[in-house]
């Protein structure tokens, strides 16, 4: 079987043995094709076509030929929809030909999303290797573990030898230090015969700041009509907006067809800006379902600091229109306050009543749906999200960004204690809603993962300085003597440590966390999931008991009653009556004390399930 994603740009095999090229490069008078691996560098002429196209079909190259594009006689520039950079963003571009990969895997048509359980990894730290390779080595331990989807972080060809992955810039090459395409294609089938979605992390808001040439011959690309974190926007409503546009339509399409992947997490949409009457969001999306098979089960996750509910959407008959989940920060930071009682940056937010924002979370969805969010200046934030069933929100309490975005990179288990870690663990795996792990967090992992990249020197320097800016405001780092304590995020040691160490994995300690994991996932896949599809709505209902402790109850899909108790502070809480069901999972080592006394000690939590009575 062979998967292609024809496309209307890049370098494209052709069944006549030839190849073809297409620039879209609206501002260059010239454009001229350059096969790096023939004796001599000729340049072909390519031929202009309308809209500011350029052209040329040739049987001088094939697959394997490495090539570049000269704009107007002078700069040589990789392709912007190269299959592969060999060489590194600067380098030239290789031909591909997607039909020699033969997949196999006939009968996968994905999983549905009520099953999803989801386990972050960043390719280049995940294993020693840090290759696609040395990650599908390990894809046992994953479903053995009881996940069921892996999300890689970004892999589109990053500019260095080490980068999280959000500053790509070829966004349909697999980076090279990863592996090549087939590689890439290899985990993904390796994965599927494991049972496993997986899905891959696209960063549609920027390009990266080193290795981005479209400034050259498409300056369309960009608009400073908006303006983002990484300066001007890109172009999706103003003049030429039309290519723009398909270039990331296509871009997800590639990745879905091509690659067979089963879903996307689209990176911060909060900083797409698009005044268009069809959103970029919308179009992509409607595009994707159009255009994929039905049989076939694609899940669109978004990440949007903006908490914009109508993306996520249903349809009368309960699946999404537009968009699956989204990353439930909110969820997280009223964790992160509860526990660490950290109320600096955005934590802010949740400072004033932590536990009435983790019980809105998980009775409603947001935390912030339209509330006055003072870390952003007193600015509303959010949309009512009641209406959307849990499987809307993705639940975490670690992440890249949550752990990386410390100046220090510090996972949640240094910042609290093991019991602490137990009890938000068992709340996440046992809760309604889809959960996301961490990599390494199935063995309580104490590895931080700091931010780190690795650019030309000029722009290195820049990034350490910003680095260092960004926490001066932080009380802890308010002298130039603690900013210099925080790592170089281009130092090769920074990248090193953020590798994960697999003999934790296999320590005493290591493997008790795995367990507990691995148990709470069973209890999941058994009394959860089941009930799960049916749950049109986000049903909870949440009563405080204390400033650290509350009881949420919701009913599933089939009537039955999920509730849970939790007190995550440091004193007991009496009950005055307990939930109705059997226990399911209780964190503390006594449950008949806690039933006999009414007393819910510490750092506990306890799940109870109540069978519908009308079965």
């Amino acid at each position: 079987m062979q998967h292609c994603h024809g496309m209307p740009f890049g370098a494209e095999v052709t069944e006549k043995g030839t190849v073809r090229f297409r620039l879209w490069a609206p501002a260059a008078k010239q454009v001229e094709l350059c096969l790096e691996d023939t004796l001599e560098v000729v340049p072909l002429a390519m031929t202009p076509k309308e809209e500011g196209w350029f052209e040329l079909e040739t049987k001088e190259a094939g697959p394997g030929s490495l090539y570049c594009y000269q704009i107007n006689g002078g700069m040589r520039v990789p392709d912007p929809a190269s299959r592969f950079q060999p060489q590194d963003i600067h380098g030239p571009s290789e031909v591909v030909d997607p039909a020699t990969f033969k997949w196999q895997e006939e009968g996968w048509n994905g999983r549905p999303w009520e099953e999803a359980v989801i386990y972050e990894i960043h390719v280049g730290t995940f294993t020693p290797e840090g290759t696609f390779r040395g990650l599908e080595s390990h894809l046992e331990h994953l479903a053995k573990l009881g996940v069921t989807a892996l999300e890689l972080m970004p892999v589109a060809d990053f500019p260095g030898r080490w980068n999280w992955g959000y500053d790509g810039v070829s966004l349909f090459a697999p980076d090279s230090r990863y592996g090549r395409p087939h590689d890439l294609k290899s985990l993904v089938q390796a994965a599927h015969a494991c049972g496993l979605m997986i899905f891959l992390d696209v960063v549609y808001n920027h390009f990266g700041p080193e290795g981005n040439y479209l400034h050259q011959y498409a300056p369309d690309f960009f608009t400073e009509r908006h303006q983002t974190p990484w300066g001007a926007a890109i172009n999706f409503d103003g003049k030429n907006a039309h290519w723009v546009r398909q270039f990331f339509i296509h871009n997800a399409l590639f990745w879905l067809e091509e690659y067979q992947f089963d879903g996307l997490r689209l990176d911060a949409v909060h900083a797409i800006q698009d005044d268009s009457k069809f959103h970029i969001l919308e179009e992509l999306a409607e595009t994707i379902f159009c255009h994929l098979d039905s049989r076939r089960r694609i899940h669109l996750v978004l990440e949007n600091d903006n908490n914009i509910a109508r993306y996520l959407t249903r349809k009368p008959n309960g699946q999404p229109r537009w968009y699956t989940a989204q990353w439930n920060d909110d969820i997280h930071h009223a964790l992160h306050v509860l526990t660490t009682q950290e109320t600096t940056g955005y934590y802010l937010d949740y400072a004033d009543q932590p536990i009435a924002h983790l019980g809105r979370c998980l009775s409603e969805g947001f935390g912030y749906q339209g509330q006055h969010s003072p870390y952003r200046e007193g600015k509303p934030r959010g949309e009512p999200s009641k209406i959307l069933p849990p499987s809307a929100f993705v639940t975490f309490f670690q992440n890249h960004d949550q752990v990386g975005n410390r100046a220090f990179g510090e996972r949640i288990t240094a910042l609290i204690t093991p019991e602490e870690v137990k009890a938000l663990t068992a709340l996440l795996l046992l809760s309604p809603f889809p959960p996301l792990l961490f990599m390494g967090q199935e063995w309580g992992s104490t590895q931080p993962f700091p931010f780190f990249c690795d650019f030309s020197e000029d722009l290195a320097a820049s990034v350490r300085e910003g680095r260092r800016r960004e926490f001066a405001h932080f009380p802890e780092f308010n002298n130039p003597a603690a900013q210099e304590r925080i790592p170089d995020p281009t130092a090769q040691a920074t990248f090193d440590n953020a590798v994960l160490n697999w003999t934790h994995a296999t320590n005493g300690k290591g493997k008790e966390w795995f367990e507990l994991h691995q148990n709470l996932l069973k209890l999941r896949r058994q009394w959860i999931i089941p009930r799960l599809a049916a749950m049109r709505k986000n049903n909870g209902c949440y009563i405080p008991l204390g400033k650290q402790a509350l009881q949420v109850r919701w009913q599933l899909g089939d009537g039955a009653q999920l509730t849970i108790l939790a007190n995550l502070g440091k004193i007991s809480i009496f009950l005055s009556t307990l939930p109705s069901g059997e226990v399911l999972f209780t964190t503390f080592s006594d449950l008949n004390r806690i039933l006999i006394h009414k007393n819910l000690p510490p750092k506990t939590v306890i799940w109870f399930l109540k069978e519908n009575s009308s079965d």
